[in-house]
Protein backbone atom coordinates (compact mmCIF):
# COMPACT_ATOMS: atom_id res chain seq x y z
CA UNK A 1 0.00 0.00 0.00
CA UNK A 2 2.85 2.47 1.23
CA UNK A 3 4.48 2.32 -2.91
CA UNK A 4 0.73 2.50 -4.82
CA UNK A 5 0.46 6.14 -2.51
CA UNK A 6 4.23 6.59 -3.29
CA UNK A 7 3.90 5.91 -7.24
CA UNK A 8 0.87 7.91 -7.19
CA UNK A 9 1.98 10.99 -5.15
CA UNK A 10 5.35 10.85 -7.63
CA UNK A 11 3.29 10.83 -10.42
CA UNK A 12 0.92 13.41 -9.19
CA UNK A 13 4.23 15.81 -8.44
CA UNK A 14 5.73 14.92 -12.11
CA UNK A 15 2.01 16.49 -13.37
CA UNK A 16 2.29 19.43 -11.40
CA UNK A 17 5.69 19.99 -12.94
CA UNK A 18 4.88 19.64 -16.45
CA UNK A 19 1.23 21.69 -15.76
CA UNK A 20 3.83 24.35 -14.58
CA UNK A 21 6.19 23.97 -17.51
CA UNK A 22 3.09 24.76 -19.93
CA UNK A 23 2.72 28.53 -17.65
CA UNK A 24 6.31 29.32 -17.72
CA UNK A 25 6.29 28.94 -21.72
CA UNK A 26 3.19 31.21 -22.10
CA UNK A 27 4.49 33.67 -19.03
CA UNK A 28 8.02 33.84 -21.44
CA UNK A 29 5.94 34.47 -24.31
CA UNK A 30 4.03 37.12 -22.43
CA UNK A 31 6.58 38.89 -21.31
CA UNK A 32 8.78 38.88 -24.54
CA UNK A 33 5.71 40.13 -26.03
CA UNK A 34 5.12 42.91 -23.38
CA UNK A 35 9.16 43.55 -24.47
CA UNK A 36 8.30 43.85 -28.10
CA UNK A 37 5.31 46.26 -27.33
CA UNK A 38 2.75 43.90 -28.43
CA UNK A 39 0.45 41.77 -26.13
CA UNK A 40 1.56 37.80 -26.66
CA UNK A 41 -0.98 34.75 -27.10
CA UNK A 42 -4.60 36.13 -26.15
CA UNK A 43 -6.50 34.03 -29.10
CA UNK A 44 -6.62 30.57 -27.46
CA UNK A 45 -9.08 30.44 -23.73
CA UNK A 46 -9.46 33.23 -21.23
CA UNK A 47 -6.12 35.83 -22.12
CA UNK A 48 -4.92 32.68 -23.77
CA UNK A 49 -4.34 30.52 -20.99
CA UNK A 50 -4.94 28.03 -23.55
CA UNK A 51 -2.18 28.12 -25.70
CA UNK A 52 0.32 26.28 -23.89
CA UNK A 53 -1.56 23.33 -24.38
CA UNK A 54 -2.72 23.68 -27.85
CA UNK A 55 0.73 23.99 -28.84
CA UNK A 56 1.32 21.07 -27.05
CA UNK A 57 -1.60 19.12 -29.05
CA UNK A 58 -0.24 20.43 -32.18
CA UNK A 59 3.29 19.19 -31.94
CA UNK A 60 2.32 15.69 -30.47
CA UNK A 61 -0.09 14.87 -33.73
CA UNK A 62 2.04 16.58 -35.89
CA UNK A 63 3.71 14.10 -38.31
CA UNK A 64 7.11 13.64 -38.09
CA UNK A 65 10.03 13.83 -40.61
CA UNK A 66 13.28 12.51 -40.10
CA UNK A 67 16.64 12.35 -41.64
CA UNK A 68 17.42 9.86 -44.13
CA UNK A 69 21.44 8.93 -42.79
CA UNK A 70 19.90 9.30 -38.93
CA UNK A 71 21.57 6.62 -36.94
CA UNK A 72 18.39 5.59 -35.61
CA UNK A 73 18.29 4.57 -31.74
CA UNK A 74 20.04 6.98 -30.30
CA UNK A 75 18.05 9.42 -32.45
CA UNK A 76 15.21 8.53 -31.33
CA UNK A 77 16.27 7.71 -27.56
CA UNK A 78 17.80 11.28 -26.70
CA UNK A 79 15.05 13.12 -26.64
CA UNK A 80 12.75 10.99 -24.13
CA UNK A 81 16.35 10.56 -21.81
CA UNK A 82 16.47 14.21 -21.83
CA UNK A 83 13.06 15.01 -20.88
CA UNK A 84 13.40 11.95 -17.76
CA UNK A 85 17.03 13.44 -16.79
CA UNK A 86 15.23 17.07 -16.49
CA UNK A 87 12.12 15.40 -13.90
CA UNK A 88 14.63 13.58 -11.98
CA UNK A 89 16.52 16.88 -11.03
CA UNK A 90 13.37 17.51 -8.85
CA UNK A 91 13.85 14.40 -6.04
CA UNK A 92 16.83 16.32 -4.69
CA UNK A 93 14.11 18.75 -3.03
CA UNK A 94 12.50 17.21 0.20
CA UNK A 95 8.82 16.82 0.19
CA UNK A 96 6.78 16.45 3.03
CA UNK A 97 4.69 13.05 2.01
CA UNK A 98 6.67 9.89 0.50
CA UNK A 99 9.48 11.68 -1.18
CA UNK A 100 13.15 11.16 -0.90
CA UNK A 101 15.29 13.26 1.05
CA UNK A 102 19.04 12.72 -0.66
CA UNK A 103 21.78 12.62 2.04
CA UNK A 104 23.90 13.13 -1.58
CA UNK A 105 21.48 15.12 -2.91
CA UNK A 106 24.28 17.46 -4.50
CA UNK A 107 25.90 14.98 -5.84
CA UNK A 108 23.19 13.38 -7.48
CA UNK A 109 22.32 16.48 -8.69
CA UNK A 110 26.02 17.38 -10.57
CA UNK A 111 25.59 13.47 -12.28
CA UNK A 112 22.55 14.28 -13.58
CA UNK A 113 23.66 17.69 -15.53
CA UNK A 114 26.62 16.00 -16.49
CA UNK A 115 24.50 13.42 -18.20
CA UNK A 116 23.41 16.20 -20.43
CA UNK A 117 26.63 16.36 -22.11
CA UNK A 118 26.41 12.90 -23.61
CA UNK A 119 22.88 13.71 -24.37
CA UNK A 120 24.16 16.64 -26.85
CA UNK A 121 26.60 14.15 -28.33
CA UNK A 122 24.48 11.56 -29.16
CA UNK A 123 21.87 14.34 -30.47
CA UNK A 124 23.77 16.17 -32.86
CA UNK A 125 26.06 12.96 -34.22
CA UNK A 126 22.72 10.68 -34.55
CA UNK A 127 20.94 13.18 -36.66
CA UNK A 128 24.12 13.07 -39.23
CA UNK A 129 23.88 17.05 -40.05
CA UNK A 130 26.42 19.33 -39.41
CA UNK A 131 24.41 21.95 -38.03
CA UNK A 132 23.43 19.66 -35.46
CA UNK A 133 27.24 18.25 -35.15
CA UNK A 134 28.53 21.89 -34.83
CA UNK A 135 25.72 22.75 -32.25
CA UNK A 136 26.73 19.90 -30.20
CA UNK A 137 30.09 20.83 -30.35
CA UNK A 138 29.65 24.08 -29.17
CA UNK A 139 27.00 22.59 -26.39
CA UNK A 140 29.72 20.38 -24.27
CA UNK A 141 32.36 23.04 -24.94
CA UNK A 142 30.31 25.30 -22.75
CA UNK A 143 28.50 23.00 -20.40
CA UNK A 144 32.47 21.56 -19.39
CA UNK A 145 33.61 25.35 -19.10
CA UNK A 146 30.33 26.20 -16.71
CA UNK A 147 30.49 22.78 -15.18
CA UNK A 148 33.79 23.31 -13.21
CA UNK A 149 32.91 26.66 -11.35
CA UNK A 150 29.11 24.89 -10.86
CA UNK A 151 30.94 22.31 -8.63
CA UNK A 152 33.51 24.65 -6.97
CA UNK A 153 30.46 26.69 -6.09
CA UNK A 154 28.51 23.63 -4.67
CA UNK A 155 31.23 22.47 -2.83
CA UNK A 156 32.06 26.08 -1.37
CA UNK A 157 28.40 25.78 0.09
CA UNK A 158 29.27 22.16 1.43
CA UNK A 159 32.58 22.47 3.15
CA UNK A 160 30.49 25.59 4.92
CA UNK A 161 27.11 23.65 5.68
CA UNK A 162 29.13 20.29 6.03
CA UNK A 163 26.08 18.32 4.67
CA UNK A 164 25.33 17.02 0.98
CA UNK A 165 21.71 17.19 1.64
CA UNK A 166 19.07 19.86 1.24
CA UNK A 167 17.59 20.06 4.18
CA UNK A 168 20.12 21.71 6.28
CA UNK A 169 20.12 24.78 4.15
CA UNK A 170 16.57 25.49 4.91
CA UNK A 171 17.41 26.07 8.26
CA UNK A 172 20.54 27.46 8.40
CA UNK A 173 19.35 30.64 6.53
CA UNK A 174 16.30 31.04 8.87
CA UNK A 175 18.03 34.65 10.00
CA UNK A 176 20.37 35.31 7.32
CA UNK A 177 20.34 34.03 3.86
CA UNK A 178 23.80 33.01 1.69
CA UNK A 179 22.92 35.52 -0.39
CA UNK A 180 25.31 37.89 1.77
CA UNK A 181 27.77 36.31 2.60
CA UNK A 182 28.51 34.89 -1.13
CA UNK A 183 26.96 37.82 -3.30
CA UNK A 184 30.40 37.06 -6.09
CA UNK A 185 29.28 33.71 -5.65
CA UNK A 186 25.91 34.25 -6.28
CA UNK A 187 26.33 35.76 -9.75
CA UNK A 188 28.95 33.36 -10.77
CA UNK A 189 26.04 30.53 -10.47
CA UNK A 190 23.02 32.57 -11.89
CA UNK A 191 25.38 33.43 -15.09
CA UNK A 192 26.63 29.66 -15.19
CA UNK A 193 22.91 28.52 -14.98
CA UNK A 194 22.43 30.89 -18.11
CA UNK A 195 24.71 29.14 -19.75
CA UNK A 196 23.80 25.45 -18.49
CA UNK A 197 20.50 26.43 -20.02
CA UNK A 198 21.98 27.12 -23.45
CA UNK A 199 20.35 30.47 -22.86
CA UNK A 200 20.25 34.33 -24.11
CA UNK A 201 23.40 35.21 -23.77
CA UNK A 202 25.11 32.10 -24.01
CA UNK A 203 22.49 30.09 -26.37
CA UNK A 204 25.41 29.05 -28.60
CA UNK A 205 24.10 25.26 -29.18
CA UNK A 206 21.39 26.69 -30.51
CA UNK A 207 22.11 30.11 -32.22
CA UNK A 208 19.86 31.03 -34.98
CA UNK A 209 21.70 32.92 -36.77
CA UNK A 210 24.59 30.61 -37.24
CA UNK A 211 23.37 27.36 -36.50
CA UNK A 212 19.67 27.57 -37.71
CA UNK A 213 18.38 25.36 -34.76
CA UNK A 214 21.65 23.52 -33.67
CA UNK A 215 21.58 20.22 -32.04
CA UNK A 216 17.74 19.61 -32.28
CA UNK A 217 17.44 21.07 -35.73
CA UNK A 218 16.60 17.56 -37.16
CA UNK A 219 13.78 17.06 -34.33
CA UNK A 220 9.90 17.40 -35.00
CA UNK A 221 6.51 16.40 -34.15
CA UNK A 222 6.41 15.19 -30.52
CA UNK A 223 10.52 14.25 -30.39
CA UNK A 224 10.88 18.22 -30.04
CA UNK A 225 8.08 18.67 -27.65
CA UNK A 226 10.24 16.64 -25.17
CA UNK A 227 13.35 18.23 -25.93
CA UNK A 228 11.47 21.56 -25.41
CA UNK A 229 9.68 20.15 -21.69
CA UNK A 230 12.97 18.65 -20.90
CA UNK A 231 14.87 22.41 -21.30
CA UNK A 232 12.19 24.88 -20.31
CA UNK A 233 11.64 22.16 -16.86
CA UNK A 234 15.37 22.43 -15.96
CA UNK A 235 14.86 26.29 -16.48
CA UNK A 236 12.00 26.04 -13.93
CA UNK A 237 14.35 23.42 -11.47
CA UNK A 238 17.04 26.12 -11.88
CA UNK A 239 15.31 28.67 -10.44
CA UNK A 240 14.39 26.79 -7.65
CA UNK A 241 17.51 25.62 -7.32
CA UNK A 242 18.88 29.26 -6.64
CA UNK A 243 15.82 30.46 -4.96
CA UNK A 244 16.75 27.92 -1.59
CA UNK A 245 20.45 27.74 -2.39
CA UNK A 246 20.87 31.61 -2.10
CA UNK A 247 17.37 32.51 -0.34
CA UNK A 248 16.50 29.97 2.51
CA UNK A 249 13.43 28.01 2.80
CA UNK A 250 10.08 27.25 1.34
CA UNK A 251 6.85 29.21 1.76
CA UNK A 252 5.07 31.67 -0.35
CA UNK A 253 8.10 33.99 -0.07
CA UNK A 254 10.12 31.54 -1.89
CA UNK A 255 7.86 30.55 -4.44
CA UNK A 256 7.84 34.47 -5.19
CA UNK A 257 11.30 34.41 -5.04
CA UNK A 258 11.45 31.67 -8.04
CA UNK A 259 9.24 33.43 -9.99
CA UNK A 260 11.22 36.50 -9.60
CA UNK A 261 14.63 34.53 -10.79
CA UNK A 262 12.57 33.07 -14.02
CA UNK A 263 11.76 36.57 -14.60
CA UNK A 264 15.08 37.28 -14.70
CA UNK A 265 15.96 34.99 -16.94
CA UNK A 266 13.30 35.83 -19.58
CA UNK A 267 14.00 39.80 -19.49
CA UNK A 268 17.82 38.79 -20.22
CA UNK A 269 16.58 36.90 -22.83
CA UNK A 270 14.79 39.92 -24.60
CA UNK A 271 17.04 42.16 -23.71
CA UNK A 272 20.72 41.25 -24.24
CA UNK A 273 22.21 40.31 -27.26
CA UNK A 274 24.46 36.88 -27.63
CA UNK A 275 27.63 37.11 -27.04
CA UNK A 276 31.02 36.15 -28.81
CA UNK A 277 31.86 32.48 -28.18
CA UNK A 278 35.54 33.45 -26.90
CA UNK A 279 34.42 35.57 -24.64
CA UNK A 280 31.94 32.86 -23.05
CA UNK A 281 35.62 30.61 -22.38
CA UNK A 282 37.36 33.33 -21.12
CA UNK A 283 34.68 34.19 -18.79
CA UNK A 284 34.18 30.75 -17.76
CA UNK A 285 37.96 30.03 -17.42
CA UNK A 286 39.68 33.32 -16.92
CA UNK A 287 36.96 34.86 -14.39
CA UNK A 288 34.73 32.30 -12.58
CA UNK A 289 37.06 29.61 -12.39
CA UNK A 290 39.40 31.68 -9.97
CA UNK A 291 37.09 33.03 -7.90
CA UNK A 292 35.05 30.34 -7.90
CA UNK A 293 38.41 28.12 -6.68
CA UNK A 294 39.38 31.27 -4.44
CA UNK A 295 35.87 30.71 -2.44
CA UNK A 296 36.69 27.45 -1.93
CA UNK A 297 40.21 27.77 0.12
CA UNK A 298 38.95 30.52 1.79
CA UNK A 299 35.93 28.66 3.23
CA UNK A 300 38.41 25.43 3.72
CA UNK A 301 40.50 27.66 5.64
CA UNK A 302 38.08 28.64 7.76
CA UNK A 303 36.67 25.64 8.52
CA UNK A 304 39.89 24.09 9.49
CA UNK A 305 40.67 27.45 11.67
CA UNK A 306 37.87 26.81 13.73
CA UNK A 307 38.19 22.87 14.21
CA UNK A 308 41.61 24.22 15.36
CA UNK A 309 40.40 26.81 17.67
CA UNK A 310 37.79 24.45 19.16
CA UNK A 311 40.71 21.58 19.38
CA UNK A 312 42.51 24.57 21.37
CA UNK A 313 40.00 25.53 23.77
CA UNK A 314 38.25 22.04 24.37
Amino acid sequence: MMYIDFFFSLLFFFIFILMSVAFVTLFERKILGYINIRKGPTKVGVYGLGQPFSDALKLFFKEGVFPFLMINLPFFLTPFLMFIFSLLCWLIFPVYFYFFDFFFAFIFFLCITGFGVYILVFMGWSSNSKYSLFGSYRGIAQTISYEVSLALVILSFVILVGNFGVSDYFYMQKYMWFFFLMLPLFGVWFVSSLAELNRTPFDFAESESELVSGFNIEYGSFYFAFIFIGEYSMILFSSFFIGFLFFGGMNFLYIMKTLLFLFFIILIRGTLPRFRYDNLMYLAWKSFLPLSLGYLLFFLGFKIFIFVMFLWFF
